[in-house]
């Protein structure tokens, strides 16, 4: 009963039917009360997003599973310190973290969201950790690059990287023909039982429990634990397997009518097997009784004496896309191991191969064709169709044939595992220089990935963001253009594409996102920044500000919800409140920028020049490319009497971006008040050709006209720049300077 409950609940989950499973769990619990069902029943809960039933229920457990489900739970519930205390109990300094690279994982998390405790260090020691036991934990990579504490992907996704995986590859080999080793062990026992004390109609139906016990246990990792009592990783958290949970509710097909008696190709799962012949037998199954006891003992005994084998192959549900799910369950299929060294299915690619191309030669592949596949290597172990239909497996696993099994299998998963890493190197580099603002290098890096990869909707995310930062809001669009194309459905950098259309004032476009954002996703904050910018384009500043308040309530952890809040506060002129947004964004994220800039303009524009010059360069630390943060750390300074060191500053953001006009205009501004006026004129001149219809051009020269007392060319910089439609403010200023146009700056200055 107990090995039914719990195959029932594992193949809820697998079949995404929680509140299924939480019952039939919760049935198990009743009937067999133990610490491993418990956690089964945990892991329900918090499938169903149910963490708080999860949190009551491990409460003062003790076994390593249980606290890393605990601990599960208080972090999603936001109390961290019972987190930290279930993953390193106190009273235990020397205990090991439990799920290994998974608690670790989480452990970093708890320590990173303690911004302000100095636990930073902790955490990026946790994350390095996770990826020493793990290397394909991507997560924590990310998590590394976020904090700005990443080592190179070369050297994380090395040979080191390498070595590890092959030996879990092999520790996880070792483990599964001990498992197979005890359950036939467990087989005879029970055979000998039967044949020796039961008569012949019972012998046939507790064997038939038998052979479905054991198949029960072969098919799951988590299975194992609730018979066993062994306190491992459950299925659906281990790592470095997380796909095994929907796949080990899977159970072998009734034994079919096709099964020969002598045995010959039963370690095919039968003669015929293919899709219609397995579908055919497997529904005229249970009409059918079981074969005699003779047979039924040589075929359980084929059905999972190659099962060792079939793991370390790497087998599982996932890779045989093309096949009937029976076919690869009758064969022994192994699901304890998930298919993720093998990376993605083809078929995706080659429909965003087919779907767009590149914009400019920038946008080339520049590694197509040279590399191949990762999931080539798979084929050695995948069920092909034969021209006749038959389904056969390309290795025969015949009795004499193990041992070269398990070789082709390492070296199938040594070349795999080399060419996700090759990948990883890629993508780990890329985002690692993306979170440095090194935008420009991380373009050059994403240009190396083969054109499947590249055209996927996070890559084509991450590199609009670059362009983003590197103010190119044009190729920014055509970045997340092509990244709603290839992920229609993903959200991933949609808060940044609405600001880039925000800044190209495309409010035609950005309605449209935003709607169908809302569509997509009403609880999803990327949704909502969206229709914030687009209420903020339209000048309505107070329903911006309440969708972004919408947003940052869905996730009170999204730090660029919190400083577009601060925007819009600095819009009302609201400082107060806007103060307080930009600190929300720094407790969530200390590296988020943007919210240094914005507390270091609120300064500014209080004349709290001190304050600004502080943010501002707190801002640069962590973006040293940004242009517009070294003009407004220049102006800073200029208030200052710092003039040397503004104009320093003002030097270094005209290299950065050439085109950004504003570190030129404010160059000239110090230049006229250092009274270096052919110095400015040479500047504004070089400016004019930049900016040809920017007012406070025209303006400026005018002022310099006149300071040197050359009043014809100065009415006529002042006549252009009324031209030029400024705003009302910079109206008023120049008529006043064209009314006083004759009258000397000492005057002026008096009057």
């Amino acid at each position: 009963m107990e090995t039914l409950l719990t195959e029932s609940v594992q193949n809820s989950l697998g079949h995404f039917m929680y509140h299924n499973a939480i019952f039939m769990c919760e049935r198990l619990c009743a009937e067999f009360p133990s610490e491993t069902n418990m956690q089964l029943l945990a892991g329900c809960y918090l499938h169903n997003q149910q963490a708080y039933a999860a949190y009551h229920l491990l409460k003062g457990t003790s076994m390593a599973q249980s606290r890393y489900l605990f601990a599960l739970s208080c972090f999603h519930m936001g109390l961290l310190t019972e987190a930290e205390t279930a993953l390193c109990p106190p009273n235990e300094p020397t205990a090991e973290v439990p799920n290994g690279a998974a608690g670790h994982y989480l452990l970093g998390l708890i320590y990173s969201y303690f911004r302000y405790t100095d636990r930073r260090n902790s955490s990026i020691q946790h994350f390095n950790q996770a990826l020493l036991l793990d290397p394909l934990l991507w997560a924590a990579y990310e998590e590394l690059c976020i904090l700005g504490a990443a080592e190179e992907a070369a050297a994380v996704f090395g040979e080191a990287s390498l070595l590890c995986i092959q030996k879990q590859h092999i520790d996880q080999g070792n483990q599964s023909q001990n498992l197979q080793a005890s359950a036939d062990d467990q087989n005879v026992a029970s055979k000998n039982i039967v044949s020796d004390d039961i008569s012949p109609r019972q012998s046939k139906h507790t064997h038939s429990n038998n052979l479905r016990e054991i198949s029960g246990n072969y098919n799951g990792a988590a299975a194992i634990q609730n018979l066993g009592g062994v306190s491992t990783n459950m299925s659906f958290y281990n790592t470095p397997s997380p796909m095994a949970s929907q796949l080990s509710g899977v159970v072998p097909p009734p034994v079919c009518r096709n099964f020969q008696q002598n045995g010959t190709n039963a370690s095919v799962a039968g003669a015929d097997n293919s899709p219609r012949s397995t579908v055919n037998s497997t529904i005229q199954a249970p009409r059918r009784k079981f074969v005699d006891e003779g047979k039924l003992r040589k075929i359980s005994g084929r059905l999972f004496s190659d099962s060792g084998p079939r793991r370390n192959s790497r087998l599982s549900g996932e890779s045989t896309g093309n096949t009937n799910s029976n076919v690869s369950a009758a064969s022994g299929n192994g699901t304890i191991h998930s298919s993720k060294y093998y990376g993605s299915s083809k078929l995706s690619s080659m429909t965003l191969r087919s779907m767009t191309s590149r914009k400019t030669q920038s946008w080339e592949n520049h590694g197509e064709g040279t590399r191949n596949d990762i999931s080539d290597d798979s084929r050695l172990n995948m069920t092909v169709s034969h021209p006749s239909g038959d389904a056969r497996p390309l290795e025969q696993e015949g009795p004499g044939t193990s041992a070269s099994g398990v070789n082709v299998s390492s070296t199938s998963i040594l070349s795999g595992a080399s060419d996700i890493l090759s990948l990883f190197r890629i993508l780990g580099e890329g985002y690692r220089l993306s979170c440095l603002y090194r935008c420009q290098d991380a373009l050059d890096v994403y240009n190396k990935l083969p054109h499947k990869h590249y055209h996927t909707g996070w890559v084509l995310s991450q590199i609009g963001r670059a362009y983003f930062e590197m103010v190119d809001y044009q190729e920014a669009d055509h970045a997340f253009g092509l990244a709603r194309l290839a992920s229609p459905y993903s959200l991933e950098g949609m808060d940044v594409y609405s600001t880039v259309l925000f800044h190209l004032k495309e409010d035609m476009k950005l309605s449209y996102l935003a709607q169908e954002l809302v569509s997509t996703d009403r609880l999803a904050p990327q949704s909502w920044c969206a229709m914030g910018n687009c209420y903020s384009l339209q000048k309505d500043h107070e329903t911006a500000l309440k969708n972004f308040q919408r947003a940052v309530q869905l996730n009170p952890r999204f730090a660029y919800g919190h400083t577009l809040c601060g925007h819009e506060y600095v819009a009302l002129e609201d400082f107060e409140n806007a103060i307080k947004s930009y600190q929300s964004a720094l407790r969530v994220d200390a590296r988020h920028y943007n919210a240094w800039y914005g507390l270091g303009m609120i300064y500014l524009r209080q004349e709290k020049f001190e304050f600004s010059e502080h943010h501002f360069r707190m801002a640069l630390g962590i973006n040293p490319q940004s242009s517009v943060i070294m003009s407004y750390l220049g102006t800073a300074l200029h208030a200052l009497k710092k003039n040397e060191e503004a104009l320093e500053v003002m030097e270094l953001a005209i290299v950065a971006d050439k085109k950004n006009p504003l570190p030129m205009y404010q160059k000239a501004n110090i230049l006229v008040s250092t009274e270096s006026f052919d110095a400015a004129l040479e500047v504004l001149e070089e400016l004019k050709e930049h900016a040809p219809r920017e007012s406070s051009v025209y303006a400026l020269m005018g002022r310099i006209y006149k300071r040197r007392n050359m009043y014809d060319k100065a009415m006529l910089h002042f006549g252009v720049a009324l031209d030029l439609k400024p705003s009302a403010t910079d109206v008023a200023t120049i008529k006043a300077a064209i009314e006083k146009l004759h009258v000397p700056d000492e005057m002026e200055d008096e009057l």
